[in-house]
């Protein structure tokens, strides 16, 4: 816990040193572009559509998540379950998760639906909710807002989310989409890496 607090912080903190300097390291990134005008002009032209990108895909996030987390705590407080805000919360943040994160909520509602109630039809009650509302907004809801924000297929951010989880874990999920944005932001403008742009889009 105190090493995974030291690693929230350590983020926090450069997040916001980076967003102070932005101008200051955008400066610097359209200066050392090259030497003609028109490389500085894509240089500038990439950063505001990864700016543009990212800003999209954090508000989709954000309101999917929230969405998640209330649908989740209404649902719980119908059947029954103590605490269902906190599961509700817990629901909305592990939403940003993708993949692992409506797991965990689901295989822990399990156990507490069968600790408070005793029963597998109440268990897989509770846990199928739990799963049905994590399915319907990650198949329906948040691949069509997510590829509508960032542009890209949805084999691409998944094997994104498979190399990042592998080379970063926790983090590397939460980092992988952006981290792909920036890279097919890159590749559209770049002559030579145009069809890897071609690939990771729609």
């Amino acid at each position: 816990a105190a090493a995974f607090a030291g690693q929230v912080a350590m983020i926090l903190f450069l997040t916001y040193f980076l967003l102070v300097a932005d101008d200051l390291f955008k400066r610097k990134l359209v200066r050392y572009a090259g030497a003609t005008l028109a490389s500085r002009r894509i240089t500038v032209q990439v950063l505001d559509e990864i700016a543009a990108q990212i800003e999209r895909f954090l508000l989709v996030q954000v309101a999917t998540s929230l969405l998640v987390g209330v649908v989740t705590w209404i649902v719980l407080w119908w059947l029954g379950v103590e605490e269902a805000a906190v599961w509700g919360l817990a629901a909305g943040v592990l939403n940003s998760v993708p993949y692992f994160g409506p797991i965990l909520v689901t295989a822990g509602l399990a156990v507490v639906a069968f600790l408070q109630f005793g029963t597998p039809g109440m268990t897989a009650a509770v846990a199928g909710a739990a799963l049905a509302i994590t399915t319907l907004e990650g198949w329906f809801v948040t691949p069509l807002l997510i590829g509508k924000a960032t542009r890209m297929n949805q084999v691409a951010v998944f094997v994104g989310l498979l190399f990042w989880s592998w080379m970063w874990g926790v983090w590397g999920f939460l980092l992988a989409v952006p981290i792909m944005v920036v890279v097919k932001a890159i590749c559209d403008h770049v002559e030579g890496l145009q069809p890897v742009g071609d690939f990771l889009g729609e």
